[in-house]
């Protein structure tokens, strides 16, 4: 099974656990880049304010086809309760791109049922597999013990 590892990070906690993912499975990755700037807490309160309102962005070019993928996993943070800008403007632009899906996204408070199932209904299928991880899991280096067995059920 060929499989892509797509995600967005604003701080890099996504991409700490994408990379993470990656390392485990037998595939490729790729980092959605966004062309908003995002960073300080000005970044911060407009990315919430995006995502609480159904904003959509302009991405830069990707390198990776999710079409010739069989599973595409995306990982992203959720922002006021749902998935970053950056990725849901990814899954609009690719939904019909996707064999199969699997989802993962860190956070600091909640959200992350509410957030998997705007991912869910954005893409039209359900996801093999998800995952979520707080930012205290990623900091404290305790969410490898959720890593693997998300890898391993993905069934790869």
């Amino acid at each position: 099974m060929k499989a892509l590892v797509v995600y967005y990070s604003r701080s890099g906690n996504t991409r700490e656990v994408a990379q993470s993912i990656a390392q485990e499975i037998p595939g490729d990755i790729e980092e959605i880049h966004d062309t908003q700037k995002r960073s300080g807490i000005i970044g911060w309160i407009k990315s919430g304010y995006q995502a609480n309102r159904g904003k959509l962005t302009t991405l830069k070019p990707l390198e990776k086809d999710p079409s010739e993928y069989d599973l595409v996993i995306i990982g992203t943070p959720i922002w006021a309760g749902y998935p970053s800008v950056p990725v849901k403007t990814y899954l609009i632009e690719n939904k019909d791109k996707f064999k199969n899906v699997a989802f993962f996204a860190t956070y600091n408070g909640a959200g992350f049922p509410k957030a998997v199932k705007t991912m869910t209904e954005i893409v039209g299928k359900d996801p093999v597999q998800t995952l979520g991880i707080k930012a205290d899991e990623i900091k404290n280096k305790t969410c490898d013990c959720k890593i693997d067995p998300f890898v391993r059920d993905i069934g790869i």
